[in-house]
């Protein structure tokens, strides 16, 4: 693993170069150019909150802005839209580049290194974006700003744990990147970002537990929307889990390198 991590950082200028050609190559002929980052996850976020602000901005408890809702919606789609970028890219990412893989000699861990880079600066002009609406909205975060690189950190290892392990075990079993997506929709949605938890029965409320991204989107939405830093006994075990998700997803990934080439 320390291999691993060496040979990144002697490979650094061409993982930062990556980075700045993926970013150029998608926007070289558009207009808009890196606009085009920000607007979809955004045009989303105004879709929910005007279709569904009526319904659920009684229940938002603690907020008085008029446009609580839209504010609420932001805060977790910052949290979730980094997630789910790198979680979505890593899956099939040894596939997409397995030419690359066999025709260049770069060190393999260059490649989720290039997709995380690249979802931290969607993630950042999107978090800019938040902000000016936010500004727009008359609701200005604090000082508990100073927490969000902590929670981000958080929020990209249990991403990168989790998205590699599944991009390496879709190398040699293709059903998972059918059956990950599908799981991905279902987690977006027992997450509460388009809604309060407070609205689940109290019967059923127990089994948001069992989801790990929840102390995550709840840590941006104290942050963006209360103003006030992330609960961090819940975070302690979030945290935890990220960082064994990540070990093992290193070392899985270690073990199975040389027999990846061969399968794709």
């Amino acid at each position: 693993m320390k291999g691993m991590l060496l040979a990144a950082w002697r490979y650094r200028f061409f993982i930062i170069s990556s980075i700045k050609t993926e970013l150029r190559s998608k926007f070289v002929r558009s207009r808009l150019g890196g606009l085009w980052m920000i607007l979809n996850p955004l045009s989303q976020v105004l879709i929910f909150a005007f279709v569904l602000s009526a319904v659920l901005s009684a229940k938002l408890p603690g907020i008085n802005n008029q446009y609580a809702y839209a504010i609420y919606l932001m805060a977790g789609t910052l949290g979730w839209s980094l997630f789910a970028e790198i979680v979505n890219r890593c899956l099939t990412l040894f596939i997409d580049n397995g030419n690359i893989l066999k025709k260049l000699v770069f060190p393999k861990i260059a490649l989720p290194l290039i997709v995380t880079g690249s979802a931290l600066v969607n993630n950042a002009l999107l978090f800019v974006a938040i902000l000016l609406i936010f500004g727009v909205l008359g609701h200005l975060p604090s000082m508990a700003l100073i927490w969000l690189p902590a929670l981000m950190i958080i929020n990209i290892a249990f991403a990168l744990g989790l998205g590699l392990g599944l991009g390496v075990l879709n190398v040699f079993i293709r059903d998972i990147g059918q059956i990950v997506p599908v799981m991905m929709q279902f987690l977006y949605w027992f997450t509460p970002i388009v809604y309060m938890a407070d609205i689940i029965p109290e019967q059923y409320r127990h089994w948001l537990a069992f989801n790990p991204m929840i102390p995550i989107i709840v840590g941006y939405q104290n942050i963006l929307l209360y103003n006030k830093e992330p609960e961090w006994a819940g975070m302690g075990v979030i945290t935890l889990i990220a960082v064994m998700l990540l070990a093992f997803s290193l070392l899985l990934f270690r073990k199975a390198s040389p027999e990846m080439v061969d399968q794709l």
